[in-house]
């Protein structure tokens, strides 16, 4: 059993180019499944029919774990039968009539214009980290990139003079991406004034984004940097690198932009996925409305 879960692994990562962070999620909700079955004396695929499956869902429930969590999981069953069914290991998938629960669907968290304004003001550009600090929050927010595209960039994917950086999205799909002038001459400063002093001696590396050991910055690094920077600037929300990536989008929409440039940017597969920034900025002009008319 493990084998084929190995193989259809394997075949996410060469046939269909999936990103090592969805890899991961994929073999781990299956290796629970695998472990689950194996706890009920369950030795070949063949075997674990509907039934199976129902039990495992309801193990799920009983662990506590979110709608989501069990969507997911349920959602790699689903990948991994059509392809035990398309290598003949199963003669027909057990998952397919099976429905996920339903979601409520979770507006992303984002933060004010005034809020990001305060966020962006607190690396201390003193100094070589705050320089790097200050150049990848102006970045982030300036276009909306995932925090792992971010610290993936390398020296060449961007281009100060004609304000553009160029990322490799899920699936390794490049995009292009616009850089405002602004934060185009933050990079600029961090390359002149901050990179040069954390890269070390002796080392090579054409990671833009460094540590103090003058290694690729991490998305784990980066984490701690903006939490950081959250806490300092005593901002009442919780904020992640994603934030940056939804205020922007949010921001965006706010101020005009289309729904189709927005998804491009954002290097969205699916035009419903950006959608979702539409129920925000409803959700703020109801905000507004409230707070403003004298008879709301």
């Amino acid at each position: 059993m493990q084998i084929m879960l190995d193989n259809f692994i394997y075949y996410l990562a060469v046939e269909r180019g999936l990103a090592e962070n969805t890899l991961s999620a994929y073999r781990m909700d299956l290796q629970n499944f695998l472990s689950f079955c194996q706890d009920k004396q369950i030795k070949s695929w063949s075997d674990a029919g509907k039934n199976t499956i129902l039990m495992y869902m309801m193990f799920l429930k009983q662990q506590a774990m979110s709608p989501a969590t069990i969507s997911r999981r349920l959602a790699a069953l689903k990948s991994f039968f059509r392809f035990l069914t398309s290598e003949q290991v199963v003669e027909f998938s057990p998952t397919e009539s099976m429905e996920s629960p339903k979601l409520s669907q979770k507006l992303p968290n984002v933060l004010s214009t005034s809020e990001v304004e305060l966020l962006l003001m607190q690396p201390k550009i003193s100094q070589p980290a705050g320089i790097r600090d200050k150049a990848m929050l102006e970045l982030l927010y300036a276009t909306g990139i995932r925090v792992s595209e971010l610290v993936d960039l390398n020296l060449e994917d961007v281009s100060i003079a004609e304000q553009f950086i160029r990322c490799y999205g899920k699936g390794s799909k490049e995009r292009i991406v616009p850089l405002g002038s602004l934060s185009a001459s933050f990079v600029e400063e961090y390359l002149q004034k901050g990179r040069v002093k954390l890269i070390k001696k002796a080392q090579t590396t054409n990671a833009l984004f460094l540590n103090h050991h003058g290694q690729r910055l991490t998305r784990q690094g980066f984490w701690k940097i903006i939490k950081k920077y959250g806490r300092q600037g005593k901002i009442d929300k919780p904020i992640t690198p994603h934030t940056l990536r939804h205020s922007f989008a949010t921001h965006l929409l706010e101020n005009g932009a289309d729904l189709r440039s927005v998804q491009e940017m954002l290097g969205h597969a699916d035009i419903s996925t950006t959608q979702i920034y539409t129920h925000l900025t409803k959700t703020r002009l109801k905000e507004v409305y409230k707070n403003s008319h004298p008879r709301a």
